[in-house]
C-alpha cells in the first residue's frame, strides 16, 4: 500500500472484520506459546540479560569484531565481501552468479535480501530465484512481500493458500488440507533443489571468534540448498555478529522460544568452510546500520535478532497487518528501524503504537522498543511538517495540562457536553477515534472531585 500512511493502510486491512479478528487471535496464540515456553525456564531473565549484554558489547566493539570475523572467515577459505548499501550487495551477488555460470538459484528465508530487493534485481537480470521456505514460496507465487519476518504468509488462510497452489503447482481445486498442500510444495521444491547451482541464505548469527555463521530454519531448506549446490552465498547484516561460540547457546535458547514458542529451531546449521570442490561467499552488509549505530537514542535497535516477538504481542500490528507498515520489517521494531532510512516516508510508523511497553517486555535482548518509539515521535514532530490542527491541539493541551484550574474546567465542560450531545454528532466524521469504538460512559464527576468529597471517610 505504497503512498499510504499507516492509518490509511490499516483502514483497508480492517475492512474485512472476520480476517482482522482471525489475524489478531492467531498471532496472540503465538504470543501465548512464547509465554508458556519462557515460563518453563527458571533462568529466562538471566538469559535475556546475558544476550543483551553480549549485544551491547558487539555494538561497542563492532569494528574490531567485524575485522576478527573477516580474518577468521578468510582463513577458513570463505570469500568475504563488503557492501555499503543494497546496490553493492545485489551487484556482488550478480557478479558471483555470472563468474560461476550459475543458471538455477534457490534461496532460504532472508530478511536482508528482502531489504535489498534482491529477488526483483535478479529477476530483472533474467534469473529465476526460487524461495524455498514454505511461507516465502507461497507469497512469492502470490507476488506479495512478507507480512511478518518469521511467519511471512500469516495474513493468508489455508483456503487462500489452496487457491495459490492450485494456480501455480496444480494441486486439486478447492483443496485446503495443510498436510496435502505441504506435501505438494515439498515435491515441487525437490526438483528445484536438485537443479540448483547456487544457494543463497541469510545469517542468524555470525561468530567473530571462529569466522563461522549459523542459519536457523524449521524446514531444513537452507541445508538442502547449500548441500546440493556448488555455490553458497550468505548475506549478513553487520549487526548479526556475536563475540564467541560460547555465546551461541544463549541466543539459540532465546530465539525460537521468542519467535514461535519452540525450545529450539528444528535446524541450527553451522557453516565454517566450503566443502571440497565448492565455494562459499559471505557478504557483510551495512545499508544504513552504521548510521543507526551513530544515533545514541536508537542504536539499541541493532541488537534485534529478528524473532518477531514484538509483532506477535503488539495490539496495533495484530489488528492492522504487516502491510500497513509498508516496510521490510513491520511492527514495533520496524517502526524504529524504518524512520532512520527515510524519515518522511515512515513518519507515521512510530505513532502506530499504544506505547504499552509489551514489545519491550517480550524482547529477548531487552531493546527498549516503546521508549525509542516515543523518542522517534519527538524527532519526527521537530523535523517534519505536522498538521496545523494537531500542532494547535497540542499547544492548547499543553496550556490546559499546565494549569489545574483550566484542566478542571475543561473536564467539567467535556463531561457536560458529552452527556447532552446526540450520538449522531459525537460519532460524526470529525471524531476519527470513534469510528470503530465507543467512548466510555461519562462519569458524573472527576476522580479529584470524588476524592475531595470522600477522603475523610
Amino acid at each position: 500500500m505504497k503512498g499510504h500512511t499507516h492509518a490509511q493502510a490499516a483502514e483497508e486491512f480492517i475492512k474485512d472484520d472476520a480476517r482482522t479478528h482471525w489475524h489478531d487471535e492467531t498471532l496472540w496464540h503465538v504470543r501465548q506459546k512464547r509465554d508458556l515456553s519462557a515460563q518453563g525456564i527458571p533462568e529466562w531473565e538471566t538469559l535475556r540479560d546475558t544476550a543483551s549484554a553480549a549485544k551491547n558489547y558487539v555494538l561497542s566493539h563492532l569494528g574490531e569484531l567485524l575485522e576478527q570475523f573477516e580474518s577468521n572467515a578468510l582463513a577458513n577459505g570463505v570469500e568475504v565481501l563488503w557492501a555499503k548499501d543494497a546496490k553493492e550487495h545485489n551487484d556482488h551477488v550478480y557478479r558471483i552468479l555470472q563468474e560461476n555460470k550459475v543458471a538455477n538459484i534457490v534461496k532460504s528465508k532472508s530478511i536482508l535480501t528482502e531489504e535489498c530487493g534482491l529477488n526483483h534485481y535478479l529477476e530483472d537480470k533474467g534469473y529465476e530465484v526460487v524461495d524455498t521456505d514454505l511461507g516465502e514460496r507461497i507469497i512469492q507465487f502470490a507476488k506479495q512481500a512478507p507480512s511478518h519476518i518469521v511467519l511471512p504468509a500469516i495474513h493468508l488462510k489455508k483456503q487462500d493458500i489452496g487457491e495459490i497452489f492450485h494456480k501455480h503447482i496444480g494441486t486439486q481445486e478447492g483443496a485446503s488440507d495443510p498436510k496435502y498442500l505441504t506435501e505438494a510444495a515439498r515435491q515441487h521444491l525437490r526438483k528445484k533443489f536438485i537443479e540448483a547451482n547456487a544457494a543463497i541464505t541469510g545469517v542468524n548469527f555470525g561468530i567473530a571468534e571462529t569466522g563461522g555463521f549459523v542459519v536457523c530454519t524449521n524446514e531444513g531448506n537452507a541445508d538442502m540448498g547449500t548441500h546440493l549446490a556448488d555455490i553458497h552465498i550468505a548475506c549478513m547484516g553487520i549487526e548479526k555478529l556475536i563475540p564467541r561460540a560460547a555465546d551461541l547457546g544463549v541466543f539459540l535458547r532465546l530465539l525460537a522460544r521468542s519467535a514461535t514458542g519452540q525450545s529450539i529451531t528444528n535446524y541450527s546449521s553451522h557453516f565454517h568452510r566450503p566443502a571440497q570442490g565448492k565455494k562459499m561467499y559471505i557478504i557483510l552488509v551495512d545499508n544504513g546500520r552504521t548510521e543507526q549505530l551513530g544515533r545514541e537514542d536508537f542504536k539499541n535497535s541493532l541488537k534485534c535478532i529478528r524473532c518477531g516477538a514484538c509483532m506477535n504481542t503488539c495490539p496495533i500490528y495484530r489488528r492492522s497487518g504487516g502491510y500497513s507498515y509498508n516496510s521490510t520489517v513491520p511492527g514495533p521494531i520496524g517502526s524504529i528501524l524504518s524512520p532512520g532510512k527515510d524519515l518522511k516516508k515512515y513518519s507515521t510508523l512510530p505513532f502506530a503504537s499504544t506505547l504499552c511497553g509489551s514489545c519491550s517486555d517480550v524482547c529477548p535482548v531487552k531493546i527498549n522498543i516503546h521508549e525509542q518509539l516515543y523518542k522517534w515521535r519527538q524527532v519526527i514532530t521537530e523535523n517534519t511538517d505536522v498538521d496545523a490542527s494537531k500542532k494547535l491541539a497540542m499547544k492548547v493541551a499543553g496550556v490546559t495540562f499546565g494549569k489545574p484550574v483550566l484542566y478542571d474546567l475543561a473536564g467539567k465542560m467535556a463531561r457536560t457536553a458529552l452527556r447532552i450531545t446526540p450520538d449522531s454528532l459525537v460519532y460524526s466524521s470529525i471524531n476519527v477515534w470513534g469510528k470503530h469504538r465507543d467512548l466510555p460512559q461519562v462519569p458524573k464527576e472527576s476522580f479529584k472531585e470524588w476524592y475531595k468529597k470522600n477522603r475523610k471517610s
